[in-house]
């Protein structure tokens, strides 16, 4: 299975991405392709809401949105992972998931699978229900088949993280994809 994993921490060694290079390990070793798209990093403008693209046409800007699209287009699977900013997803991720208007036909018709792995100071129960919600939606709304989540609760350090279940949790999940 080909898997993009489209990575939106500013923290480049932070510890949602520790999770992610876990679940990547894991992916890797059961056999799949793995691309990792970093948002954080990227130059990529918000949507404008021009509607020049149509929901099926490029977009205007012109950006590295083109290649988020091209490989999300040829990938089976996306991982969206993203630090908990004040209980919803990083920016980086957002203007991502925004920008996914301008071929959203052609990604609600793929049927593709979708998971999210996501780190959080907090600990609280309810810490990560508001972007598990938003995630759930997305998935319904673009027909993504929701393949399952790693929440890192309690993971505000990459030490926090480390010392944590969340590491083996995404390296198995990874291991466990088919």
């Amino acid at each position: 299975m080909n898997l993009l994993v489209i990575e939106s921490s500013p923290h480049k060694h932070g510890s949602s991405n520790l999770l992610a290079e876990h679940f990547i390990r894991g992916a890797r070793e059961a056999g799949h392709t793995v691309t990792v798209f970093d948002a954080a990093r990227a130059s990529l403008h918000p949507c404008v809401a021009c509607d020049a693209c149509g929901m099926s046409r490029s977009c205007c800007q012109k950006d590295d949105m083109e290649t988020v699209r091209r490989e999300i287009l040829a990938a089976d699977m996306v991982v969206f992972v993203t630090p908990l900013y004040y209980f919803g997803m990083s920016a980086q991720l957002k203007t991502v998931i925004d920008r996914f208007y301008s071929f959203n036909g052609q990604l609600s018709s793929k049927g593709m699978k979708a998971a999210l792995i996501a780190a959080a100071w907090d600990s609280n129960d309810w810490t990560m229900e508001a972007l598990k919600f938003h995630y759930e939606t997305l998935c319904r709304y673009l027909n993504f088949q929701d393949m399952g989540t790693i929440l890192g609760t309690g993971c505000g350090t990459v030490s926090m993280t480390e010392e944590s279940e969340f590491p083996r949790k995404a390296y198995a999940f990874g291991r466990s994809l088919s």
